[in-house]
């Protein structure tokens, strides 16, 4: 497979976590008659503020792996310390759209002893991101080879997927979190004519069921489909009859899963940049996946080109970790 030349764009959501820990059970202040005049507040242990949102998470994995993703997405005026965080790792951030109305998009959540959880998300200037064209971005990078448009804003993925038709440029479909909450026809027009359809396998079922196609007729609108099944690794498919399985990688000590998909995205990505086989493709994701299971929070791991490398050698053996080797920076 011939390395593609141009950047890679990846579009969609940039957020933060914001976690804390009540030592108490809510339950406890909780009055069941009471509850339409409902007003408590609880003082809680610690607070957490994780790096989030799909864009992001997978930009940063893209970087750590030696390339340099271009970020596109909307956030607010609060976006500093994260934009140099992503900086610092080799993300492009200078197509990030700066909000002068909202905040960058929040995820806060309050979890008592029971695991009883109390949260809000505030989508904030992800709003904006159907505001952003893709047109000048490539005019200062490049054409892409392609663009990943990921969960964020429904207007926003309309949006980028009809240009990237309109431009002639390689997009890939990755609904995720958004397939819960659309309806069938933005579904259709989020995957048709994807060089690379993204999802997990509960959520292939879900494409399937809202859009009315079935399994082959949704091959037949995409280049080829990669659907990951958790433990039990990925599958890749196309509708000439390309089948391929891949296993997760071995000795995985799996801790807090948020992430693991997007990670693989990025390895995924970063293989096929690399002009590696799909096969590899599949590889390189699923290491990259081992990292993030193993670790809380979705930006935090951290590897040497070296342990990168051993890991697949670990679970792929020597060919796989010598041409796989022979890219990771």
């Amino acid at each position: 497979m011939t390395a593609p030349n141009g950047p890679l764009l990846i579009a969609g959501s940039i957020a933060t976590d914001h976690l804390m820990t009540f030592g108490g059970r809510f339950a406890d202040s909780l009055v069941a008659d009471q509850l339409d005049k409902l007003s408590v507040s609880f003082l809680v242990d610690d607070l957490e503020v994780r790096r989030g949102g799909v864009a992001a998470n997978m930009s940063f994995g893209l970087a750590r792996l030696g390339l340099r993703p271009v970020l596109v997405g909307a956030v607010g005026e609060d976006f500093h310390d994260y934009r140099s965080w992503l900086e610092r790792h080799g993300v492009d951030c200078d197509s990030v759209r700066v909000s002068e109305e909202r905040h960058t998009a929040r995820f806060v959540c309050t979890t008592d002893s029971s695991m009883a959880q109390f949260a809000s998300f505030y989508p904030g200037a992800m709003s904006e991101a159907r505001l952003i064209e893709l047109a000048p971005i490539a005019a200062r990078v490049g054409e892409p080879s392609y663009v990943l448009v990921g969960a964020d804003d429904p207007d926003g993925m309309l949006r980028h997927t009809q240009e990237c038709r309109q431009r002639g440029y390689a997009f890939i479909a990755d609904c995720s979190q958004q397939l819960a909450f659309a309806e069938g026809d933005l579904i259709r027009d989020l995957i048709d004519g994807a060089a690379i359809l993204f999802s997990n396998e509960y959520e292939s079922h879900v494409i399937e069921k809202k859009t009315g196609w079935s399994a082959d007729e949704v091959l037949a609108k995409v280049g080829f489909q990669v659907t990951t099944l958790g433990k039990d690794g990925v599958r890749v498919t196309d509708k000439d009859g390309f089948h391929l399985e891949i296993p997760a990688a071995k000795n995985v000590e799996a801790i807090e899963p948020t992430g693991v998909g997007d990670a693989f995205r990025s390895g995924f990505l970063a293989a096929l940049q690399w002009g590696l086989s799909r096969e590899r493709a599949c590889q390189v994701g699923c290491v990259l996946a081992a990292y993030v299971v193993e670790t809380v929070g979705t930006q935090e791991y951290t590897f040497t080109p070296a342990e990168f490398v051993a890991r697949v050698r670990e679970s792929y053996g020597d060919e796989a970790a010598d041409e796989i080797g022979n890219h990771v920076k």
